[in-house]
């Protein structure tokens, strides 16, 4: 019987043991072991319950951070209301320059004019004039909510639940001045305010995307610096970025740069410089467009802190061909730059320019978006652009798109694919992207 007892004893006892290293074992576990729920530096406190009412300052991370665990690589937000979450490290281009009878009394960009190629004989041999909506649309493709208004609240609701279902977490905004637009439409700056209302309410980030507009210098793209940040910078949904030495800065894409000399640029953008930004409230991280080889030389002569590519065309140029992404992020890292790869679904713009279908890159159901995406995995970089959200003259937008016939037009589509499935496929790589991230910095 006494042996019995000491046997009993001895299992109870072993079961104690387990249960008490059990129950330190799941004591050990934190938020940041699964996907940070917030961005690097952020507390979690509370249940999901909580996380409704949290005021989140969302910032990434530069290379030359030093890094310590894996939360502090996260560029995460899960919504309280959504089983998953969006990316901080994914940028994405979009374009607000889009109208329609039912907002503003016309169709603009959508009746976009058939630019004529610069040689007279091969612009003789293409159609000309300007498209005629709604049937005849200046895109390859028909947008799922037809030819919209960019006014339209309905509109701008819709895309930042495409962009959210996306896991984009950054809308990098085409940018013109007050009362100064692009060459075929009309000012946007006032649509401005509610873009960023609709994405607050989707938890995401805008970026700017300095534009070229006539007269742009040095000189005026201080005066635009300042007054994107005295009037947006306060705003919740302002992007901001956490740079190699630690500072949070807002982060501005300036598309065509190198029109400007980088000797102007240094003006602006080294301490030194004549009207240098440097150090003052209108500090940032800025990123130039690399087109050609030279352009990274350039670049660093002018004092920016990175590059992107843009262009959605393998092959299209320099810095939008994928071979040549290995070696421009190794003069970044060389000389501690962001290099931000640009990927695309693939690329038409015949509808607007009909002579360029040799820069026409078919989406090949998907095939062609998925080795742009694994082309800029390849790289390690900190953060990625889509080009684009909505830029249909191109046929880059990875928007909502539907079959389309007219008497005129047959219209690409994405079948058999579902309209939703760029928006599923960049969600995909999304999060591929940030497990791979991980194992980067382990």
């Amino acid at each position: 019987m006494s042996r019995l007892r000491r046997k009993a004893l001895v299992a109870l006892f072993l079961f104690t043991l387990f249960i008490f290293g059990t129950m330190m074992g799941l004591r050990t576990l934190k938020p940041s072991d699964g996907f940070s729920d917030l961005a690097p530096g952020m507390d979690f406190i509370g249940d999901k319950s909580d996380r409704r009412q949290a005021d989140v300052k969302d910032v990434a991370v530069s290379p030359g951070h030093s890094h310590v665990g894996s939360s502090d690589t996260k560029v995460v937000f899960t919504k309280s209301d959504r089983d998953y979450s969006i990316f901080y490290d994914v940028h994405i281009f979009y374009y607000l320059w889009y109208g329609a009878p039912n907002m503003d009394n016309k169709y603009i960009h959508w009746d976009h004019v058939l630019v004529p190629h610069w040689d007279p004989k091969i612009a003789a041999s293409h159609a000309q004039g300007r498209h005629v909506p709604p049937e005849d649309i200046a895109s390859s493709f028909y947008p799922e909510l037809g030819p919209y208004s960019s006014k339209d609240p309905a509109v701008l609701e819709s895309h930042m639940a495409q962009i959210e279902a996306a896991a984009a977490g950054v809308l990098v905004l085409s940018w013109y001045p007050p009362e100064v637009a692009d060459d075929h439409g009309e000012p946007t700056e006032d649509l401005v305010p509610a873009v960023m209302d609709a994405a607050h309410r989707h938890s995401i980030k805008v970026a700017f995307h300095i534009q070229p507009y006539k007269g742009r210098t040095d000189q005026s793209v201080h005066d635009n610096i300042k007054y994107i940040i005295d009037k947006y910078g306060k705003h919740d949904a302002f992007y901001r970025f956490r740079s190699s030495t630690g500072q949070v800065l807002p982060l501005l894409y300036v598309y065509d740069s190198y029109l400007t000399p980088p000797e102007s640029w240094a003006e602006l953008l080294t301490a030194k410089g004549s009207h240098s930004v440097r150090g003052t409230p209108y500090d940032a991280a800025f990123v130039a467009l690399v087109v050609e080889e030279r352009h990274k030389h350039d670049i660093l002569a002018g004092g920016f802190d990175g590059m992107y590519t843009y262009f959605a065309s393998n092959g299209f140029s320099f810095g939008s061909s994928h071979q040549n992404w290995k070696a421009v992020k190794a003069f970044c890292d060389a000389n501690n730059l962001l290099f931000i790869p640009s990927v695309g679904p693939g690329y038409v713009d015949t509808a607007v320019r009909p002579w360029n279908n040799h820069n026409t890159r078919n989406r090949v159901n998907g095939r062609y978006y998925e080795t742009s995406l694994q082309a800029a995995l390849s790289v390690r970089p900190e953060i990625v652009t889509i080009t684009s959200f909505n830029q249909w003259h191109e046929g880059t937008q990875i928007e909502k798109a539907v079959p389309k016939k007219t008497l005129t037009r047959l219209y690409l589509d994405y079948q058999p694919n579902q309209s939703d499935h760029y928006l599923k496929l960049t969600r995909q790589w999304a999060e591929n992207f940030n497990k791979e991230k991980d194992k980067w910095l382990m």
